[in-house]
């Protein structure tokens, strides 16, 4: 989210980016466990629980620290939106921290069923805490999915500014959260083949680190062995900017210069800053 009502000092606004994240990955994560290990569902499912996760995270952090929780979106608000530069990487060291926590109880919770369905955990299983190309399997090489996230993120991007953006077609009553959740599952169905869809650096570092220190030895490369763990890192960050650019050059300048009145909150709202 855009815009939220004050903050209340940086502590807050990192502990915000902190819980809501983690929220995210807690769902995301721990439904990939459930596909994989345990064979409970399939991809719609996956997609439904990011989906749902995102959209829970933002109802927990939004009022607060504007529920980014993806640093490239953090970093697309700042080059775009006037977010304060000086807290990028804060924001940013707080959404990867909560995604790591939110990795170790998943896979904590899920030890037994991981061991069981991977002893060895290889690349069998190293996609339910980070992403592959191809997921691990499908003939995609790192350059592939390294284009595959810049146009993912790039969607996911714009779509967050048109959205929150309360001089366009804003969602009411604080539906907002959904919308974006709605976008994510949308972003899995449509965009999950090449890159398992990261588009967002804390999403898959955290848990990629996680995973490393917890007995994954292949946790930093690909199947083909190669360091990968840079390019849903790199990627996103480059791909929310083009998408805040596409948003901020194609529709916000032909937008009027006043919110629709259906689109005031209740109270004065203000970008995180």
């Amino acid at each position: 989210m855009v815009r939220n009502l004050k903050a209340r000092g940086l502590a807050g606004e990192l502990a915000a980016e902190f819980v809501g994240t983690m929220i995210l990955i807690l769902f995301g994560c721990g439904v990939v466990a459930q596909v994989v290990a345990a064979g409970i569902g399939d991809h719609d499912s996956i997609a439904w629980a990011w989906g749902i996760g995102v959209t829970l995270g933002i109802y927990v952090a939004s009022r607060i620290s504007g529920a980014h929780l993806n640093p490239a979106i953090t970093v697309a608000l700042a080059v775009f939106k006037g977010f304060s530069w000086r807290k990028v990487a804060p924001y940013a060291l707080a959404q990867t921290a909560g995604a790591f926590l939110a990795a170790l109880l998943v896979r904590w919770n899920y030890t037994e069923v991981l061991n069981a369905a991977d002893p060895g955990l290889t690349i069998k299983t190293q996609g339910v805490f980070s992403t592959l190309p191809g997921n691990g399997t499908l003939p995609v090489g790192d350059w592939g999915a390294f284009r595959d996230q810049i146009i993912g993120t790039a969607i996911l991007a714009l779509v967050i500014f048109a959205i929150t953006d309360l001089r366009n077609t804003a969602p009411a009553a604080n539906l907002a959260p959904v919308v974006v959740g709605f976008l994510v599952v949308a972003i899995g169905m449509a965009w999950g083949t090449n890159a398992g869809y990261a588009i967002n650096p804390a999403r898959d570092f955290g848990p990629r680190l996680m995973s490393w220190l917890t007995g994954y030895d292949t946790a930093f490369t690909d199947q083909y062995g190669y360091p990968y763990w840079w390019i849903p890192i790199v990627a996103p960050v480059i791909g929310a900017v083009i998408g805040g650019a596409i948003y901020k050059f194609f529709i916000e300048r032909y937008l009027p210069a006043d919110p629709a009145p259906e689109s005031l909150p209740a109270k004065d709202l203000e970008t995180a800053a």
